[in-house]
This record gives structure tokens, C-alpha cells and sequence, in this order.
């Protein structure tokens, strides 16, 4: 699922440009919010993961199950985005390689740092799923 949406979001983010060019005549312009908050975003999750891979594996204490189910529910689908956002940065930076205007520099800088954070968010979510899951009780004497 993850595979398939990162080539999604590749081939959408690189099919962007010649699209929005021709519609409007001018091609889309990446902001630093955008991509500093795909890395905000990474963070959250990393911080949830980490507190809840504390109170279930470090410190054996159950979660309630609705918290279990939202934070699963959470990491997938910010796993699935993540993989999505990542690879159409990735593919709208490429089109702008080789391109020699004056903000193409500029452009491709920040979408990789927004493909960064994107793939960030992926592994946050992944390890967020992996923290929810439920410790198994080592075999009796």
C-alpha cells in the first residue's frame, strides 16, 4: 500500500507542472510552511510513538481501547499520506531539474525537503504502529 502510493504521488506531483502550466500559465510554488510542516508533523508522530511504545513495552501498562485504536488508525493513515506527499514532491522536484529559470533551484530545494518530510511522517507512522502493538507475555515457569 505504501509502495503504490508513492508511485502515485510521483507520478501525480510530476504530471503537476505540465497541468497546472497549461491551465493557468504559471507553475505552482512550494512554500516552506508546506514543507516544514510535513516535518512538524513527522515530530508529533515521532512523539506519540515514543510515549506510547513507553506505556505499552517500558512500562507494561494497557492503553484504553479506544487510544489503541485511534493511534493505530492515526499511523496508518498518516503512514499512507506520508508515502503519497513524498513521492509528489519527489515527482514535482524532478520536473524542475535541468530546468534552467531562476527558481528552479529553488523549487527542487524545497521539495526535497518536503519529500524528506514526507518519508519522515512514513517512518513516524510506521513506528508509531509497531509502539501500539501488545507485548507478549514471556512463557510461564
Amino acid at each position: 500500500m505504501l509502495a503504490t502510493s508513492a508511485i502515485l504521488g510521483l507520478v501525480s506531483g510530476w504530471l503537476l507542472r505540465p497541468i497546472m502550466v497549461r491551465a493557468t500559465g504559471t507553475a505552482p510554488f512550494v512554500t516552506w510552511i508546506q514543507a516544514l510542516t510535513l516535518v512538524f508533523v513527522a515530530a508529533f508522530l515521532a512523539y506519540v510513538a515514543w510515549n506510547t511504545w513507553q506505556t505499552i513495552q517500558v512500562q507494561r501498562r494497557r492503553l484504553d481501547g479506544n487510544k489503541a485504536v485511534n493511534r493505530l488508525v492515526l499511523a496508518r493513515a498518516s503512514a499512507i499520506v506520508g508515502a503519497l506527499a513524498a513521492g509528489c514532491y519527489a515527482g514535482y522536484g524532478i520536473t524542475w531539474l535541468g530546468d534552467p529559470s531562476e527558481l528552479a533551484g529553488e523549487r527542487l530545494l524545497r521539495c526535497a525537503v518536503a519529500a524528506i518530510g514526507g518519508l519522515l511522517v512514513m517512518a513516524a507512522s510506521l513506528g508509531l504502529e509497531r509502539a501500539c502493538r501488545v507485548p507478549s507475555d514471556p512463557p510461564g515457569p
